[in-house]
C-alpha cells in the first residue's frame, strides 16, 4: 500500500473520531514495514508476533520477539493464540508458539493480543499455565462464550468486539456485548476483514469502527459517545506509554 493511500485511510479514521490505531503483526517478515508505518504516523502503534495459522515463515523465539518489542512504537506482543478452525491435525506446534509469545510478553512487559477460534478451553488453560495475567492484554475479535470472556477478564484481558457484533445472526455475541463491563471492553475493525454493517462485504477500514460503537451503544441503551469514551480510556490504560 502506497503512502498516499495510508494517509487517506488515517485521515478518514481521524475524521470519524479515531484517535489512535494499533496495527497488529501476523508474521515477522512484514515487521519492518509495520514499524515504518508506526514511525511515520504518530497515531499508529504496532505489535510484533506470528499469527497462529501462519506457516512456512520465520518461527518466533522469545529473544527475537523481545528484541523487536524494544522498538518504541511496539506496544504489544501478538497476534498470537490458537486456531483449531483453520489448522488441523497435531497442533502442538501451535500451542508451543503460543507459549513462546506469552513468555516473550512477560519478558518484555508488554500486553498480549490473543486470537482464539474453536480453541477456547486450550487458550484459557495456556494463558493460566504461562502466567499471562502478569501482562494481560486483549482478546482480539472476540467470538467465544460468556464463560470464556469472564475467565479472560479474570486474567486481566480486555474483550474486544469487531464488526461481527453488527451482524444480524450474531445474537449470542450481542448478548455478551450487553454484559461486558464498559471498563473491560475495546472495539476494533480487524481491517481489512469483517467490515461492519452497513459496509459488510467490503474491504474494512479503521474509520468504520464507529459502526461497532454505534451497535454496542444501541445494545446497551446508551450513546455512541459513552462507548467511545470508555473504550478509548481502556486502550490508554492498557497502553499507558501511548497517551
Amino acid at each position: 500500500m502506497i503512502q498516499a493511500d495510508v494517509a487517506a485511510i488515517v485521515d478518514a479514521a481521524r475524521r470519524n473520531g479515531v484517535v489512535h490505531m494499533l496495527c497488529v503483526s501476523v508474521d515477522l517478515e512484514s515487521a519492518p514495514e509495520l514499524l515504518r508505518l508506526a514511525e511515520n504516523f504518530e497515531c499508529i502503534s504496532a505489535s510484533v508476533g506470528v499469527h497462529p495459522n501462519t506457516r512456512d515463515r520465520e518461527e518466533p523465539g522469545v529473544t527475537r520477539l523481545q528484541t523487536l518489542a524494544m522498538h518504541p512504537d511496539v506496544i504489544a506482543i501478538g497476534e498470537t493464540g490458537l486456531d483449531y478452525f483453520r489448522s488441523h491435525g497435531d497442533l502442538k506446534w501451535q500451542q508451543d508458539r503460543f507459549r513462546t509469545h506469552i513468555r516473550a510478553a512477560r519478558a518484555a512487559r508488554k500486553p498480549l493480543i490473543i486470537h482464539s477460534r474453536e480453541a477456547r478451553a486450550d487458550v484459557i488453560r495456556i494463558l493460566e499455565e504461562e502466567g499471562a495475567a502478569d501482562v494481560g492484554g486483549i482478546m482480539h475479535c472476540f467470538v467465544d462464550d460468556w464463560d470464556t470472556a469472564r475467565r479472560a477478564m479474570d486474567l486481566n484481558f480486555l474483550i474486544s468486539f469487531s464488526g461481527i457484533v453488527t451482524f444480524r445472526n450474531a445474537v449470542d455475541l450481542q448478548e455478551i456485548a450487553r454484559k461486558i463491563p464498559l471498563d473491560r471492553m475495546l472495539i476494533e475493525t480487524d481491517a481489512p476483514y469483517l467490515a461492519p454493517v452497513p459496509h459488510r462485504g467490503k474491504e474494512n477500514q479503521p474509520a468504520w469502527v464507529r459502526h461497532v460503537a454505534d451497535q454496542i451503544a444501541s445494545l446497551r441503551n446508551t450513546t455512541t459517545e459513552c462507548v467511545a469514551t470508555a473504550t478509548t480510556g481502556n486502550f490508554f490504560r492498557l497502553f499507558p506509554g501511548v497517551a
